[in-house]
């Protein structure tokens, strides 16, 4: 672990994380902001509650799934530093329209909301062309050796800065929350300026600007190596089970705990804690190589604490009439510690699962074709997101509660087990010191 931390102090790594870090706290104190007032202010409804943060991850993810492609090819034909400082550039712009539905949203509810979901939209654009570059840069400016390493790190990193935009999002007015975003958007695009050229490294790419047949010529050109194909397959299932979790975490919180949107907030900041020292530790188990052999028991595990989070909250007395618990009341009920630890190992061995994954993707392929492996994943993560949203607002449409949901989830991690089983089976069969930590 200290090994991968004296990255930090390295001049080619630490401003990727810092503008990372950066990236992911003003994308999640504004997401989070959003959601919370929605669910708590503007909609009174489990279901339209349940909908609506569906519709709000949809709109996120949809970028993801249609300029994946083109963001992959520009990563691996052009300065990469380069494409850093434009996207952090326009983060500043997509930041004012989501500041000004912040501020519109006490007063002028539903044009808020119209513009907090335009700048979503915005934000995922900007994301589909960040999230190439941020695993394929660190094979080009970190030894073999330390990929694993700052792989952790950024993951880390960013499940930390996902946890202070989430605690901040809980406890400041949208009138804050809109400054906020705009000077974080501001700092993160002076962070992106120090990053160190990242030049093309093979031939040129001839871009194609149609987005459906260069996403299946990028799908169909990355996915024929088999651990390749079951590394990404596995990674989408993760996500696709923490988008379905992220999105009925708030009206699980409000309606099932009746607990109030600080509570949410906590919810979602013990997950963010939990996948971080998840990142960190798996680093550790592995002592930097790069192997899936960890990686069946963590969503096995995974799925065991979704299911005692499930049963917990079925005995979870509720507060009288329309109160809400607040943070000091939640935590004085009996069993809220179970709830949490609950949460907590729901997000460990998340992270234990997915950060092996993205450094194996990333080290199957040369460092000219980083960037385009990183977008095809990108693609299917997305396809696998929008699926697990879709979901949630067919299975809350029929009568189903969030709680409902978590069972759902324990099957998709069976799958994700499965599929984590045929990863390991095939780095084994194609090198057998695979089998050795």
């Amino acid at each position: 672990m200290q090994a991968s931390l004296r990255l930090l102090a390295h001049r080619k790594f630490l401003p990727l994380f810092v503008t990372q870090f950066l990236g992911a706290f003003n994308d999640n104190l504004f997401k989070t902001a959003m959601i919370l007032f929605a669910t708590y202010v503007v909609f009174k409804d489990p279901q339209q509650e349940s909908t609506f943060n569906a519709a709000a991850t949809g709109l996120f993810i949809l970028p993801f799934f249609l300029l994946s492609a083109l963001s992959g090819q520009l990563a691996d034909n052009m300065d990469k530093a380069r494409i850093i400082r434009a996207v952090k550039l326009a983060e500043i712009g997509i930041m004012m329209v989501g500041g000004l539905g912040l501020l519109l949203c006490e007063h002028h509810p539903m044009t808020g909301v119209v513009l907090m979901l335009a700048a979503v939209l915005a934000m995922g654009v900007h994301s589909t062309f960040f999230g190439p570059i941020k695993y394929a840069i660190l094979p080009q400016h970190l030894d073999e050796d330390h990929v694993l390493g700052g792989t952790g790190l950024v993951e880390a990193g960013t499940y930390v800065a996902i946890l202070a935009g989430t605690i901040v999002a809980g406890w400041i007015t949208p009138p804050q929350a809109a400054a906020a975003v705009l000077g974080v958007a501001a700092l993160g695009w002076i962070a992106g300026r120090f990053v160190p050229p990242a030049p093309r490294l093979g031939p040129p790419v001839e871009l194609d600007y149609n987005m459906f047949r260069a996403s299946w010529r990028l799908i169909n050109g990355t996915m024929h190596i088999r651990r390749l194909f079951l590394a990404i397959m596995s990674i989408s299932f993760f996500w696709m089970i923490a988008t379905v979790l992220v999105i009925i975490f708030p009206p699980l919180v409000k309606n099932d705990f009746t607990a109030s949107k600080e509570v949410a907030s906590l919810f979602l900041a013990i997950f963010s804690i939990g996948v971080a020292v998840g990142s960190i530790a798996i680093n550790r188990l592995l002592q930097g190589h790069v192997s899936a052999r960890y990686a069946p028991a963590s969503v096995l595990m995974m799925a065991a604490f979704i299911w005692f989070f499930h049963y917990v909250s079925g005995g979870w007395v509720q507060a009288g009439g329309d109160a809400l618990y607040t943070v000091p009341e939640f935590l004085a009920q009996p069993h809220s510690w179970r709830v949490l630890f609950a949460l907590f190992g729901i997000a460990l061995f998340g992270g234990m699962f997915v950060v092996p994954l993205y450094a194996f993707m990333t080290t199957t392929v040369p460092k000219d074709e980083t960037a385009r492996t990183v977008a095809a994943n990108n693609v299917v993560n997305s396809g696998a997101m929008v699926f697990g949203a879709l979901v949630i607002m067919g299975a809350t449409g029929a009568g189903f509660s969030n709680r409902d949901a978590l069972l759902a989830v324990v099957v998709m991690c069976f799958f994700s087990a499965g599929l984590a089983i045929l990863l390991q089976r095939a780095c084994e069969q194609e090198n057998p010191l695979a089998k050795r930590p």
